[in-house]
């Protein structure tokens, strides 16, 4: 099963190839002195020193205090939450975070795990950095496992997206919305540790594919195509087009750093982020978990989060412009009242639990929790993409 990146099929190389340009004026997160992608710029551009920061390693903090063995399993939401802490990682050079990644990972590769799925892909977006970072040769075979899965084993549809349920047609073969987060850190990752371009070019693919299938003409990004499970066809859920934000934002800064551009992606992402604005609570600064269907279902806190961290990542990058900062600023205050001081620290609230295609009902129905590994996640990337911006 396991290969090399530079085993890659020559189709993922040629598909949804770079647009070479002029370099653009700078971006707001690009330094002077070091390149972008160097720790200590990343670090300088998001105010490691700001309360934003103090309260994100407060949430990590308590985490590792309360899971010292890091017992999340080998599943999307421990993937956004250790994601989020290298990032934390990254920006302050924090050691506990930093060990709560690893340990996971550790525990979930010793234990034995399989990428059967985008949700089960979603760890080797945690692995690739870390294996970067460590250069330890443990990290190497679920990174050549998940490319063998996206190269051979994972279902495509007729345009060869990525099917959601992996190796599975139980439900169809269909693209789930989410889908873009969970496959898409790894690939994006893996280019930017490796140079080898067939990882991002592959997300271009899929990008591009998701683009045609899912975005309505209204901006929003339906849950997925067609499958066995009943939609509403006008309900857009929140979390999901948080997603959708973030992995956009996050693969036109990857595309930006290589002196690449997407004009497609670009052109959602702006599209998408209209509907985003327009869509926001005016009275609390968040969003609802049907993003078109206000006071119908609830306030939502990942949502909020998502859409904080995509747009300041989009803005960030110069792609996004300053329409979005007093929206980023408002949903900062909204994600900030979500956490409350419990008796071992803070807490993220608010939180919808995880969120199946249906009807109009079924998101509705979908409890509201507090604590949970993703909703933290998202929290502290907005936290840290955040911070540093300027005052709104």
């Amino acid at each position: 099963m396991s290969r090399r990146i530079a085993f890659l099929p020559l189709l993922a190389l040629l598909a949804c190839q770079p647009t070479a340009t002029p370099a653009p004026a700078v971006p707001y997160d690009w330094c002077t002195s070091a390149p972008p992608t160097d720790d200590a710029c990343f670090a300088s551009k998001r105010a490691p020193t700001s309360a934003n920061l103090t309260l994100a390693l407060a949430l990590a903090h308590r985490q590792a205090t309360l899971h010292p063995q890091a017992d999340y399993p080998w599943s999307w939401g421990g993937a956004v939450l250790c994601g989020a802490f290298f990032d934390l990682y990254r920006v302050t050079a924090d050691a506990p975070a930093l060990a709560f990644a690893r340990t996971w990972l550790d525990q979930n590769i010793a234990a034995g795990y399989a990428i059967t799925t985008s949700d089960t892909g979603a760890p080797v977006g945690v692995v690739v950095p870390i294996w970067k970072l460590t250069n330890d040769a443990k990290y190497r075979k679920p990174i050549d496992d998940f490319l063998a899965y996206v190269d051979h084993e994972a279902l495509r549809t007729p345009e060869g997206g990525l099917n959601h349920l992996g190796t599975t047609d139980a439900l169809g073969v269909a693209l789930w919305v989410d889908s873009l987060f969970m496959f898409g850190q790894p690939l994006m990752r893996l280019t930017l540790a490796t140079g080898d371009p067939a990882p991002l070019n592959e997300m271009g693919k899929q990008v591009g594919i998701f683009i045609d299938k899912l975005q309505d003409a209204n901006g929003f990004f339906h849950h997925a195509t067609e499958n066995l499970m009943p939609q509403d066809p006008d309900v857009f859920w929140g979390r999901g087009n948080g997603w959708v934000v973030w992995s956009l934002a996050d693969y036109l800064r990857t595309r930006q750093l290589r002196g690449e551009t997407d004009a497609k992606a670009e052109a959602a992402l702006r599209k998408l982020t209209v509907a985003v604005i327009a869509s926001q609570d005016a009275a609390t600064g968040m969003w609802w978990t049907v993003l078109n269907r206000p006071g119908e279902t609830y306030l939502e806190t990942s949502a909020t989060a998502l859409f904080a961290a995509g747009l300041a990542r989009g803005w960030r990058i110069g792609v996004l412009g300053d329409e979005v900062l007093p929206g980023c600023a408002k949903a900062l205050v909204a994600v900030k009242s979500k956490i409350v001081t419990g008796a071992d620290g803070p807490v993220v609230t608010g939180v919808s639990g995880p969120t199946n295609v249906g009807t109009f009902a079924v998101y509705a129905a979908v409890p509201v929790e507090d604590d949970l590994t993703y909703g933290i996640g998202a929290v502290v990337f907005a936290l840290i993409e955040t911070a540093g911006l300027p005052a709104q």
